[in-house]
């Protein structure tokens, strides 16, 4: 799943945090890859026509296609820069999101106030996951697939849930 959750080591503070972040099905090498095949493919058709003037009318056409394919799959590599960052502290919850272009959007809010709250319908995607409290609702995971927001809604539930008050006797 593209989220992960880091439990603290023994004897520190017991903050818990969930990291999140889009999935890339294609790695880096498997881009370089497929530009370089997607070139060595486009190519074939050029073979019989080298040393004639119809091989420099097609060339910058093709050449225009593999750059069209490089820049979308580039763009789809900046779009995944996307970061969210949930702390749960015993008092509070903390969301930081950092945007594909580097700008950050934070919210917070007390631990015994906030819910994880999971809309099916009406949202911008299926089972559409936010958290409140603060006075605020915000998003979170909204790129993880719908089976992964319907998990992570237990988790989160369940990670949220303030720690028991310690016994007086």
């Amino acid at each position: 799943m593209p989220y992960q959750w880091s439990s603290p080591p023994q004897g520190a503070d017991p903050d818990l945090e969930l990291q999140l972040w889009p999935h890339r099905s294609l790695p880096r090498r498997g881009f370089a890859a497929f530009v370089l095949a997607t070139f060595a493919l486009i190519t074939i058709p050029l073979y019989p026509l080298l040393g004639t003037m119809l091989l420099w009318g097609l060339l910058p056409f093709l050449l225009l296609a593999v750059g069209g394919v490089w820049w979308g799959l580039e763009a789809t590599y900046r779009s995944a820069r996307l970061r969210e960052v949930l702390t749960i502290t015993p008092d509070e919850l903390r969301l930081v999101r950092t945007n594909p272009r580097g700008d950050v959007q934070e919210w917070a809010c007390n631990r015994y106030w906030a819910r994880v709250q999971m809309h099916p319908e009406g949202g911008p995607v299926e089972h559409y996951l936010t958290l409140r409290g603060g006075g605020r609702e915000v998003e979170i995971g909204a790129f993880l697939s719908e089976d992964e927001r319907k998990v992570l809604h237990g988790e989160l539930a369940d990670a949220i849930r303030p720690p028991p008050a310690p016994m007086t006797g």
